[in-house]
């Protein structure tokens, strides 16, 4: 499916619409519809706990609803060996699937401490 970036991938500012692939249940890959970027994307809640609340502003960017088709992943520095990879947990990327938005969510590193910037893969496997 393709989306509409509504605020900018972070680094990735050229990038207006992507397309997302599922791989299997824990990995996606999200293509760039105007270069050739892609990224790896892993699906959070099959790995840890992961819970947060999107701030108002991308409710409304990204035009959710209560009954929204809504889906999150994470951005995901695939390494080898596979063990080595990272995940960034304090920047998920929602995606409103109804309206076809997606938007990368900063969240504020003071109130979820437990989340970081490029956290191993291996403290989940």
């Amino acid at each position: 499916m393709i989306f509409n970036v509504k605020t900018p991938i972070l680094g990735f500012e050229q990038i207006k619409n992507v397309e997302l692939e599922k791989i299997d249940d824990f990995f996606y890959r999200l293509k760039s519809c105007d270069d050739e970027t892609v990224f790896m994307l892993i699906n959070p809640f099959l790995i840890r706990d992961y819970d947060f609340i999107v701030p108002q502003y991308f409710k409304k960017l990204l035009e959710l609803e209560d009954n929204s088709k809504i889906l999150v992943y994470n951005i995901m520095v695939v390494s080898k060996p596979i063990e080595n990879s990272v995940i960034n947990f304090i920047a998920p990327l929602i995606f409103n699937q109804d309206k076809g938005y997606v938007s990368q969510v900063l969240l504020d590193e003071n109130r979820y401490k437990e989340y970081g910037l490029a956290e191993e893969i291996s403290k989940y496997l």
